[in-house]
């Protein structure tokens, strides 16, 4: 009698802890529940307000710049209500200001030839990976006002030189031929035998590395109508520092700091 009270005390004390388990757990999932239905509630009425609001967001641009064109892509975190990390990289294609394209012609009227660029060696891209924040100044208000925001990011920059070729004449055989830059062919190159640019083909096979670093601040202004669509405008700044200068054109000053401003246009989603 004393083991079969024993075994049911036993028993009641199992099922007991048991219960309180389960309904620990329930409670702390009815929590989680509620804490999420609040977040969600908050992110709602914060976006009816006019607050941009997300987890992340991707955003492509396409840029015109003081010195060329490129495009984008940034993928951001967000922190805080006015605090985001971004993830960007860009890519870009640099233009010397003494650049003019041309195109030759046999008789002032009738053009043969590719038009070309007199003087230009290499075409200079570049390829930029950074990581920087975005930091909302001013939120939009309501659905149809305009979020400021300031970017600002900077990390490893990658430039890529292509030899820029040519079609000439040559003048000892009086053949056309294509040929880039060289000491050898300097005057074929810089001469009045030129016939034309060499292609868009060209020189992809022998394009040359040049490390750098590179620091951009911007101001956006973001004018979507909805808070999971990106849709704005970036005005800003950027400058690219080599470690070795980069040559673009022939008998011109080669840089290895290059300063520009810049304009693009945004879209993408936000989650």
């Amino acid at each position: 009698m004393k083991k079969l009270s024993l075994s049911l005390i036993f028993t009641l004390l199992i099922v007991s802890v048991f219960a309180q388990d389960t309904t620990s757990r329930r409670t702390s999932k009815n929590d989680k529940k509620e804490a999420r239905r609040q977040k969600v509630n908050n992110m709602i009425r914060q976006a009816e307000e006019g607050v941009l609001v997300y987890q992340k967001q991707s955003v492509f641009g396409f840029q015109a710049r003081t010195n060329g064109y490129g495009l984008f892509y940034e993928l951001g975190r967000m922190k805080t209500n006015r605090k985001t990390n971004i993830y960007r990289i860009d890519i870009t294609e640099i233009k010397h200001l003494k650049e003019n394209k041309v195109q030759n012609s046999a008789n002032g009227f009738i053009f043969f030839g590719n038009p070309f660029i007199y003087g230009k060696i290499n075409n200079f891209y570049q390829v930029t990976l950074g990581f920087g924040q975005q930091r909302i100044l001013g939120q939009k208000g309501n659905k149809n006002g305009v979020a400021v925001s300031a970017v600002y990011n900077g990390g490893l920059s990658l430039g890529l030189l292509r030899p820029y070729y040519l079609e000439v004449e040559d003048p000892v055989t009086g053949d056309s031929k294509v040929i880039k830059y060289s000491v050898e062919d300097s005057s074929v190159f810089l001469g009045n035998t030129i016939i034309g640019g060499g292609g868009i083909g060209k020189g992809w096979g022998e394009m040359k590395v040049k490390p750098g670093v590179f620091a951009k601040t911007a101001l956006r202004f973001d004018y979507g109508r909805f808070n999971e669509v990106v849709s704005g405008l970036e005005i800003g700044i950027s400058g690219e520092l080599y470690a070795q200068k980069i040559p673009i054109m022939a008998h011109q000053k080669d840089q290895q700091f290059f300063f520009q401003a810049y304009i693009a246009l945004l879209f993408g989603r936000r989650k």
